[in-house]
């Protein structure tokens, strides 16, 4: 058997290489990580001087801002290190460093879209909350409306069916014998 003509095999060489393409939008999503954490500040060095003043509803939409902030924040993780290791290359990092998160290196691409679904459930989720806690508030940040809220409840379960239908299809999908 013959091998491989010299252009299939230069073009298949500059295919794969075309996976470091993506490597300037992981550095983009490091830069993005980085806004996160000057918005995060900016949020602490809004509230902390208030905390002895804030109402306890307040202090609880404070506290869910930060956490969305914190999700966001662990999302970008995610999708960064997972997307580099499944898409362009795996990280050197010491397999024993004991910094090294558990799920580095073993986060396939089925979930990956399964933390990003319930990433995106948990911050939709909050910004709902966040919104319901608001209902009735003099000095709210945005004032109440029910068409507004009945939308962010409809893209909010979509958001839900949409990961319960991921994770179904992913449990089809490991249940046959083809991939």
């Amino acid at each position: 058997m013959a091998g491989k003509p010299a252009l299939e095999t230069s073009f298949e060489r500059g295919l794969f290489s075309s996976r470091w393409l993506m490597a300037p939008m992981y550095f983009g999503l490091v830069v993005s990580l980085g806004m996160l954490v000057v918005v995060f500040a900016r949020e602490i060095a809004y509230y902390a001087p208030k905390i002895l003043t804030l109402s306890s509803e307040d202090t609880i939409l404070s506290v869910l801002t930060l956490i969305d902030l914190t999700l966001a924040g662990n999302l970008l993780l995610i999708v960064l290190f997972s997307g580099y290791e499944n898409f362009v290359s795996k990280l050197d990092i010491d397999e024993n460093a004991v910094d090294r998160p558990s799920w580095m290196g073993t986060v396939d691409f089925s979930g990956l879209k399964m933390k990003l679904i319930a990433s995106i459930v948990a911050i939709s989720g909050i910004h709902l909350l966040k919104r319901f806690m608001e209902i009735g508030e003099k000095n709210a940040e945005t004032p109440f409306d029910p068409a507004q809220l009945r939308w962010m409840v409809i893209i909010h379960l979509t958001f839900v069916c949409s990961g319960v239908l991921l994770a179904l299809m992913d449990w089809l999908t490991s249940r046959t014998d083809k991939h």
